[in-house]
């Protein structure tokens, strides 16, 4: 699989998270018991499906390895595999962060520089 994962989440748990050194996830990942997180190439439909509207949204990148057994790989959506982390993200796996715009449709398109860091063409 992959050597790094994403999460989507409001700038306000990041800076919450930078406080006591772990994310927690949001209550979404509270009620199903683990942090929900993607692979590059799924990053643009997680935003369209759940953040669609959603301001102050920023895009982490973790080193996954450095998740350890935490992470577990698990099929979602129609059977596609996506990360799951149980446990909290620990902030010394983060690689970097970037902020998300919001068009005024409500979508997030992605901007050339975060488009290269996840490896999609423009």
């Amino acid at each position: 699989m992959s050597e790094i994962v994403y999460k989507i989440t409001e700038s306000a748990d990041l800076a919450s998270a930078e406080e006591s050194g772990a994310l927690d996830g949001s209550a979404d990942d509270l009620r199903d018991g683990f942090i929900h997180l993607s692979f590059a190439s799924q990053v643009p439909g997680t935003l369209e499906r759940h953040f669609t509207g959603q301001n102050h949204l920023m895009l982490l990148a973790f080193d996954a390895k450095a998740l350890g057994d935490a992470l577990r790989f698990e099929p979602s959506r129609g059977g596609e595999m996506f990360p799951h982390l149980y446990g909290s993200l620990p902030l010394e796996a983060l690689l970097w962060s970037e902020p998300l715009a919001i068009a005024a449709d409500g979508s997030h398109p992605l901007s050339d520089a975060v488009r290269e860091k996840l490896g999609l063409a423009a």
